[in-house]
């Protein structure tokens, strides 16, 4: 089986996490990066920088498919309309030390990083992130562009808003809805 071929749109720190989960997954072969601050030429991990962002639409007939590896909720938000607009299929990108349960439905252009847990029935958005050691449990939910940061966990039957954010070891309790960046120790509990 042949690998599919990815192109990765950012090569800051999520995008190079993004970059090496894809190919340790054996599914991809990172072909090209694409990133605002880095000079086209220049190498990251092996693999070439093609230009900025605005060059997807020119710069994607090498790749089969290409992910937005950006962390910033809003601006991964408007590089994905843009990927949409030029046509390129978005890939899904889960590190193979994820668990992700059968059941659970990943939304294109998500990211699910090492050591996350996706549980039974849970649900991702389009280009959802689930960081490193996040837990998304079962039958909880993650809009779209909505993103875990680092040990942050949802309880089973929760839900995180349209591009909402959890800042690293937040916590929502069972059946709670938060729509807002939440942050360590502003935990949420069900009444």
């Amino acid at each position: 089986m042949s690998k599919i071929r990815l192109l990765v749109v950012g090569a800051g720190g999520h995008g190079r996490s993004v970059l090496e989960a894809a190919e340790l997954s054996a599914q991809f072969e990172v072909v090209d990066l694409l990133d605002d601050s880095l000079p086209a030429g220049d190498g990251v991990m092996g693999v070439t920088v093609l230009g900025p962002v605005i060059s997807m639409a020119r710069h994607h007939a090498g790749a089969d498919q290409a992910i937005v590896a950006v962390g910033n909720n809003t601006v991964r938000e408007k590089l994905l309309l843009q990927l949409a607009a030029a046509g390129i299929m978005r890939a899904t990108v889960v590190h193979p030390r994820a668990i992700v349960s059968p059941s659970a439905v990943l939304g294109a252009g998500s990211a699910v990083m090492a050591g996350a847990i996706v549980g039974t029935e849970a649900r991702l958005g389009v280009s959802s992130i689930v960081n490193c050691g996040a837990v998304v449990d079962h039958h909880a939910t993650v809009e779209d562009f909505g993103h875990l940061g680092v040990n942050a966990s949802m309880a089973g039957g929760t839900v995180l808003g349209l591009g909402a954010w959890m800042q690293a070891g937040a916590a929502l309790g069972y059946g709670v809805a938060a729509g807002e960046v939440l942050l360590p120790g502003a935990a949420r509990e069900s009444k």
